[in-house]
């Protein structure tokens, strides 16, 4: 379960009263990114984080675009997040401290047939289309791509979680590079990067402690290097990785890797990925409507350490996702393909987002808003990201809704309606969360159009 609002009260620069009026929302929008940092090797963009449904979530968001042999430089922030791999493939490190480099290489020496080690490594872990990546708070990770197509990369970064001990800006710590460069060249008035964390150290403190000399130290810094924070390796990324056996490929292939019992995980051994897009997987289908498929705790248990989860979503054309609510959690909306109209509703019943949403672009549903959403001609798809590790919603209309398991009688006075209208309102819909639309909405919707 999420920690309670009242958990937080110790963090930097937080005051009851401000939190209070972060989620006073009159109106949301579909937002696209504000801002580009541009780097040798591709570009990183960033939604509005000080954008009113961003406070309210308490959560900030961007997208990488690492170019065919790009390097994303290791870095880590002070928040956790989850990331989900939009397009392309790779692979990725993450760094858990205390867990050993088990990915070795080494050489036969010719004298005594002893064996030397050329490097060693924790664990590299690939990446496709589709999977969700758990990014602990402060864990660093880097991320190449190995592809002949862009690798882009979203992610949500849950600043208001309590593992976040800071305020709710977003701060990203690099361990290489010189980030700060690319802002300069944008003029951004935001500084949110400063450099790599090794540059503001004293160079013949370096040079000791790696006990490196001291031009290799200063280069430590990346004062001078002109990159940004995304580079171009000189050559096809040389890492350990071993072989797959035909088993682990068709594991990797459904989005698993270690073992499947959460219960014997430890964190060096942790589950971090899975892979959402595959339709085998989903956990609502409806063959005229579409498919719907939830990744929490119980599927991913590091989730729970996160405070985390997600869902991928399809809806087919002109195809009607049930009204419904999140209990427990912000839900962070980002269209995949496609577009839909969607519409979302407040506490007071105002309605305060009636608006298309397309691909690339990303709105916030707050806590207990109601959303539907109905697809356009061509589909809708989207991805998720929520504030709780085992998000739970109510629908409004369908098999399993709220109004369904409210007696007749009840519906009927409420509603100043017959008990022969109540029933239809109770049993017209046989479907549980994805409606298939009627001839006549689709009449009236290629009208409009």
């Amino acid at each position: 379960m999420r920690p309670p609002a009242q958990t937080k009260h110790h963090r930097c620069k937080k005051e009851s009263q401000q939190q209070q009026g972060e989620c006073q929302i009159e109106r949301l929008n579909a937002q696209e990114p504000q801002r580009r940092i541009e780097a040798e090797a591709g570009y990183t963009e960033f939604w509005d984080s000080d954008d009113d449904q961003f406070q309210c979530a308490g959560v900030a968001a961007c997208r990488n675009v690492i170019n065919p042999q790009g390097l994303l430089l290791p870095s880590y922030t002070s928040a956790p997040a989850l990331l989900y791999v939009l397009q392309g493939k790779g692979f990725q490190g993450i760094m858990i401290p205390g867990c050993p480099e088990t990915f070795q290489s080494s050489q036969q020496s010719q004298e005594g047939q002893s064996r030397r080690f050329q490097d060693q490594h924790q664990k590299i872990r690939n990446l496709r289309e589709g999977d969700v990546i758990a990014l602990p708070a402060g864990i660093a990770h880097w991320c190449y791509n190995n592809g002949e197509q862009d690798l882009v990369l979203l992610i949500v970064e849950d600043t208001s979680n309590n593992h976040n001990q800071l305020d709710n800006n977003p701060r990203k710590f690099f361990l290489a590079g010189n980030p700060q460069q690319s802002q300069q060249q944008q003029q951004q008035k935001k500084q949110q990067n400063q450099g790599n964390v090794l540059a503001g150290m004293d160079v013949d403190t370096l040079a000791e402690v790696f006990r490196v000399d001291r031009e290799t130290a200063s280069r430590l810094q990346g004062q001078d290097d002109r990159r940004g924070h995304i580079v171009r390796a000189e050559s096809d990324l040389q890492v350990i990785r071993p072989q797959r056996t035909r088993e682990e490929q068709e594991r990797e292939e459904r989005g698993y890797e270690g073992r499947d019992n959460g219960l014997e995980e430890t964190i060096c051994s942790a589950t971090l990925r899975q892979n959402i897009d595959d339709p085998s997987r989903a956990d609502f289908f409806n063959p005229r409507a579409g498919r719907l498929t939830i990744l929490n705790s119980l599927t991913l248990p590091i989730l729970s350490f996160l405070q985390l989860s997600a869902e991928r979503g399809v809806l087919y054309r002109d195809a009607i996702m049930a009204p419904q609510y999140t209990l427990n959690a912000h839900s962070i909306i980002y269209a995949t393909r496609g577009e839909a109209h969607m519409q979302i509703v407040d506490h007071r019943g105002q309605s305060v987002f009636n608006e298309r949403i397309q691909e690339g672009q990303m709105v916030v549903v707050p806590q207990n808003f109601v959303v539907v959403k109905q697809a356009g001609s061509d589909g809708f798809e989207w991805v998720a990201l929520k504030t709780n590790e085992r998000a739970i919603f109510s629908t409004l209309a369908g098999h399993t809704s709220a109004l369904r398991a409210i007696p007749v009688d009840v519906l009927a006075n409420a509603y100043q309606i017959s008990r022969d209208e109540a029933m239809k309102l109770k049993r017209r819909r046989d479907e549980s969360i994805m409606f298939e639309a009627s001839a006549r909405s689709r009449r009236e919707r290629r009208a409009d159009a």
